[in-house]
């Protein structure tokens, strides 16, 4: 962005907006002189000096353009000193604007920074997914957002023990499973216990290479303190969770199932009278029932 000399006053604003009309028109002439030279060039944008004096046109193009005659017609028809400069893709999705993938407006085109240099490592060190798709903005080049969280993310992967590096801890040997570089966590799978999530201030490593790094009972213990505390009371006594009140009440295991209780008698009274007068017409149809005894 340019500097600011001053506020503007209302005859700044009106002459602000004389100038925007002008450049409206000359854009449009910029465009259908292009094509009426038949030139292998883009019109991206039309800018007017204050003074009206002046007026620059911004486009790109893949190779070397002789904009000589182009530059003669158009100073004739507006009637002041033209200056064509020619852009590059990053400087053309400033001018244009646009949403990126996350849906917010382009950093260059909001902020209006000088433009830093993004390579692919950025993206590595960042465990981001080198999809070229997922990678690449508007203009085709590297997200300039790549290079935002970069220095957070190798100061933290210098402190931080490498995935699959071994660590001591008071449940056993533990493995680095994954790193949480916002949250300057490390979860470490432990195989007597399940995988659990500490803070790299936890974590002491020894200084020469090879050294292993550790995790002392005192800050298990405190780790433990901050989970439990952490969970609302809600939650705590729910069956089936082991280590909690309530984990008696476990579903049974596969492949077993629950015994089946006997009703009692207060259920079987509970019956409905219809049900034992069905049975015995069940019975009848069926010929179950007795015959009567003859005398001799």
């Amino acid at each position: 962005f340019k500097p600011i000399v001053r506020l503007a006053t209302a005859e700044d604003l009106r002459r602000g907006a004389e100038l925007a009309e002008k450049e409206s028109f000359a854009r449009a002439r910029f465009r259908e002189m292009i094509q009426a030279h038949k030139l292998d060039m883009k019109p991206v944008g039309v800018e007017y000096l204050f003074s009206g004096d002046k007026v620059m046109f911004y486009f790109t193009a893949e190779e070397r353009v002789d904009f000589r005659e182009l530059v003669r017609n158009l100073a004739s028809e507006l009637k002041a000193r033209v200056e064509m400069r020619q852009i590059g893709v990053r400087d053309e999705a400033r001018m244009l604007g646009g949403v990126g993938h996350c849906g917010e407006q382009l950093c260059c085109a909001r902020m209006g920074q000088e433009f830093q240099p993004v390579s692919i490592r950025m993206a590595k060190e960042q465990d981001l997914s080198l999809n070229p798709l997922k990678i690449s903005g508007l203009c085709g080049r590297l997200m300039c957002c790549l290079r935002y969280e970069f220095d957070a993310y190798k100061d933290f992967k210098s402190r931080a023990p490498k995935k699959g590096a071994k660590i001591e801890t008071p449940l056993g040997e533990g493995v680095v499973v994954s790193l949480d570089t916002p949250r300057e966590q490390v979860k470490v799978a432990v195989s007597s216990a399940s995988p659990m999530v500490v803070p790299l201030s936890a974590i002491k490593c020894g200084k020469g290479k090879g050294c292993p790094c550790s995790i002392s009972q005192e800050a298990l213990d405190e780790i433990s303190a901050k989970s439990d505390a952490a969970t609302p009371a809600l939650f705590r006594d729910l069956p089936g969770v082991p280590g909690v009140a309530g984990a008696a009440g476990k579903p049974p295991e596969a492949g077993k199932s629950a015994k089946r209780v006997a009703p009692s008698g207060a259920d079987k009274a509970s019956e409905k009278p219809g049900r034992s007068a069905g049975r015995r017409r069940r019975r009848r149809r069926s010929g179950g029932q007795s015959a009567p005894s003859s005398s001799d």
